[in-house]
This record gives structure tokens, C-alpha cells and sequence, in this order.
């Protein structure tokens, strides 16, 4: 199962409480104060790590908190702070607070970690409150409880080049052929229901390929399973749009990629943007090797033809995807239009009270 949004809520540990102990030791003959103070309690921190690819084992459970602290005791022995509670999440995980909606941290690399749920402070024992005018206190404090709130995870998958397509358009074919990856290939649409990751080794370059599921024509309103996944290639420095030269519907290639490029222009014009690279593909299926000179020919645009199957093409494709990406900068992060947060209605500022001076009347004594 895969799973790329999630929201959780997290409680860190509550503190321990002081103690209130009095020290009666044989020889000890003023004795006094002894209680210990509570330890802190376990925070509940995020970590990026390697080997999760999903948040499929926080779907599960939705509540998580971590341990409190031990109580202080006598003899001046202080409680022990609690363990904080550490959560892995993928690399690219997005996290938010559910209720305020503002970024908590996006764990981008590898280690990255946030601090979502800090544990309750622990109370101090009788023996803090000792001093010259307080010879034998007996007041103590509770612990303080850990933080809670709600946060949304939300999963981005980092990679250098998306592919984006029709469903059946030879995606997962061709991230299988170039790289190690085994996505599920099928000849019914929508074979892909999750994004899939492969790394294409090319020479001494290497990069990442991401394979979202297929867009079909209103992905950006919710049809189709693409719509879920778009913001899967948000990250990426790459666009390579695949195009059925012969579609099984007969329909037009030329004006099935402009419905595409019309979605990913109404999900966000920022992604829309992005540097392109046209790639025809089932090179082997007759009248498929016109079809990729009209389409080249109609889009003014530069056209690479392959043949998944029996690999035509794909050598050159590799080259020139890593040619492109050794020009191109770091992607910067798109917003679409659907994902904005509403602003929340602020309260109206209260009229501030006027405060008069009251006049002050200074003497003086010799």
C-alpha cells in the first residue's frame, strides 16, 4: 500500500514531579531539604530515513506520544529524562501543523529531522527552594505536560526528471529499461497507481526518474488517479512527456499532449514551465515513425523517438536527459492553485484603551 498524505496527531511526554523529602541521617545532625526534581519528558521528533518510500506504516496509527518523565525522590535523587520518541519518515516528507496550516519543516535530505511534539519540563523538588529565609520548604511543582498537536504529512518524492503522459503512453516500460526499477506494466490503463523510482546510471552521471500515474483530460479537478500524484514531480529540474505514436483509440497525439500540457498549466503554471523534453514512443508499431515526424513537424519542437521494447532509441534519450540536466538548476518548489490554504478571517483589532498620565508629586526631604 502506498501512502503519501497523513495526518497524526503527536503528544510529547509529560514531566515529572518534584519531590517533597526531608533528609534524617545518622550523621547528618541539621539534615534539611532533599527532594529531587522530575526529569524531562521524551519529545517526538521526525527524521528523514533511508529505506522508507511512504508513510503507509503511519496510516495505521493515528495517536502518538511519547514517555514522561521519571518523579524526582529523596536524597537528592532527580527523575530521569524520558527517551524521545523518534518517527522515520521518507526523504521529501512535508510537514505541517493541521490546525494553524503553517510549515513546520520540509525534510529534504537525508538526516533532516524536526522537533514536532517537545516533552513537558520537569517539576522541581522541595530542595530548589532551600534558601536563609526558607530553611525547611515544603513546596514542590508538578511536571508540565508535553505539547500536542495535529500535523499533515505530506510526501513529495525528490527527483531529477518526471515522466508525464497518457496512461499506457510507455512510462513504466521505459523507467524499467533505463534503470532498475520494476513498476507493474500491463496493457490496461491506469497499471501505475503509485509513483515509482529509478535511478539511471549514465556513465559517471547518475539521476533519478520518477514515473507518476497517467493524466487523463480534467486531472486537475480530480478525474483520473494523476491528479493525486502531480505534486510528485513538483520537485523535479525535468519534465519528459511521453506520447503514443499509434494510440490504441486512434485518437490525435498531437492533441492528446496538448490536453496534458493544458493540465499541468491549470494544476500550476510554475510546473507547466518547467523544461520539456518530447519523447515519441512504440517506435515498433507500423506508421509510428510518421507519426513522430508530424508530431515534430506540428510542434516545432524537438522530438526523440524510442522503442521501449527493443530499445531503440534509448541510449540516445539517456544522453541527452543528462546533457539537459547538467544544464539546468536546482527546481524550485511550485503552489498549485487547489493547494493554497484559505487565509484564515482575522479577528477585528480591539479599540486600544486610552491611559491618561496621573500627574506624580515629588518631594523632597532635607
Amino acid at each position: 500500500m502506498f501512502v503519501d498524505r497523513v495526518t497524526i496527531n503527536v503528544r510529547g511526554g509529560d514531566g515529572g514531579n518534584g519531590c517533597l523529602a526531608f533528609r534524617r541521617e545518622k550523621y547528618v545532625p541539621r539534615g534539611g531539604p532533599s527532594g529531587g526534581d522530575g526529569g524531562n519528558g521524551g519529545s517526538i521528533i521526525l527524521r528523514a530515513a533511508q529505506g522508507v518510500t511512504n508513510l503507509a506504516h503511519l496510516s495505521s496509527q493515528r495517536h502518538w506520544k511519547s514517555n514522561r518523565g521519571d518523579h524526582g525522590q529523596g536524597s537528592d535523587c532527580h527523575g530521569r529524562t524520558a527517551e524521545d520518541l523518534i518517527i522515520e519518515v521518507p526523504v521529501g516528507t512535508i510537514v505541517r501543523d493541521r490546525d494553524r496550516g503553517h510549515l513546520l519543516r520540509d525534510l529534504k535530505n537525508l538526516g533532516d529531522q524536526v522537533i514536532v511534539a517537545k516533552g513537558g519540563v520537569g517539576g522541581h523538588g522541595n530542595k530548589f527552594f532551600k534558601s536563609s529565609t526558607n530553611r525547611t520548604p515544603r513546596q514542590v511543582e508538578k511536571g508540565e505536560p508535553g505539547e500536542e498537536r495535529w500535523i499533515t504529512l505530506e510526501l513529495k518524492v525528490i527527483a531529477d526528471v518526471g515522466l508525464v503522459g497518457l496512461p499506457n503512453a510507455g512510462k513504466s516500460t521505459l523507467l524499467s529499461r533505463i534503470s532498475r526499477a520494476h513498476p507493474e506494466i500491463a496493457d490496461y490503463p491506469f497499471t501505475t497507481k503509485y509513483p515509482n523510482l529509478g535511478t539511471v546510471d549514465e556513465g559517471e552521471r547518475r539521476f533519478v526518474v520518477a514515473d507518476i500515474p497517467g493524466l487523463v483530460e480534467g486531472a486537475h479537478e480530480g478525474h483520473g488517479l494523476g491528479h493525486e500524484f502531480l505534486r510528485h514531480v513538483e520537485r523535479t529540474r525535468l519534465l519528459v512527456h511521453l506520447i503514443d505514436a499509434v494510440p490504441i483509440d486512434e485518437s490525435d497525439p498531437v492533441a492528446n499532449y496538448r490536453n496534458i500540457r493544458q493540465e499541468l498549466e491549470l494544476y500550476s503554471p510554475a510546473l507547466a514551465a518547467r523544461p520539456e523534453l518530447i519523447v515519441v514512443t512504440k517506435l515498433d508499431v507500423t506508421g509510428s515513425e510518421a507519426a513522430a515526424e508530424r508530431i515534430s513537424a506540428e510542434l516545432c519542437r524537438e522530438v526523440i523517438a524510442i522503442s521501449a521494447v527493443t530499445g531503440k532509441g534509448i541510449p540516445p534519450l539517456v544522453h541527452r536527459i543528462s546533457e539537459l540536466l547538467d544544464k539546468l538548476p536546482p527546481a524550485a518548489e511550485t503552489t498549485p492553485f487547489l493547494n493554497k490554504p484559505r487565509p484564515k478571517p482575522q479577528p477585528k483589532p480591539e479599540a486600544e484603551a486610552v491611559v491618561e498620565p496621573v500627574p506624580v508629586e515629588v518631594t523632597s526631604e532635607v
